[in-house]
């Protein structure tokens, strides 16, 4: 049974071996000529306006939830998708009450204003 497991352990130790070789070998024979124009923040060629650790604004967080909450339950719809066929008349209704639920969030999350950023 383990040695149905073994491609998948030597892909996994051979791209972590590849990996590693690699950035050992970028860091070894790349230049390392530091100064104080390379260690400081670049901001768009400006000079930074705050401190980095700054507080993010709520609405960043919240259109960043927003979108992975959607992302994820379209995540749903591929394998819906693939067993189509075999799920038959329930399964399409089921998706179906799904999307209503889902369309019916965004829509009240769009009326509330959740998405507008200015």
């Amino acid at each position: 049974m383990l040695e149905n497991y073994l491609p998948v352990l030597l892909f996994m130790s051979v791209g972590l071996i590849i990996g590693v070789v690699m950035i050992a070998l970028g860091f070894v024979l790349g230049p390392q000529r530091p100064d104080s124009e390379k260690l400081s923040a670049y901001e768009c060629g400006f000079e930074a306006f705050e401190d980095s650790r700054m507080k993010f604004d709520v609405r960043y967080y919240l259109v960043a939830i927003l979108f992975i909450l959607f992302d994820l339950e379209i995540a749903f719809l591929f394998p819906w998708a693939v067993v189509l066929e075999k799920i038959g008349i329930f399964g399409w209704v089921a998706m179906l009450v799904f999307l209503a639920i889902l369309v019916v969030g965004f829509i009240y999350e769009w009326k509330k204003g959740a998405l507008e950023w200015e």
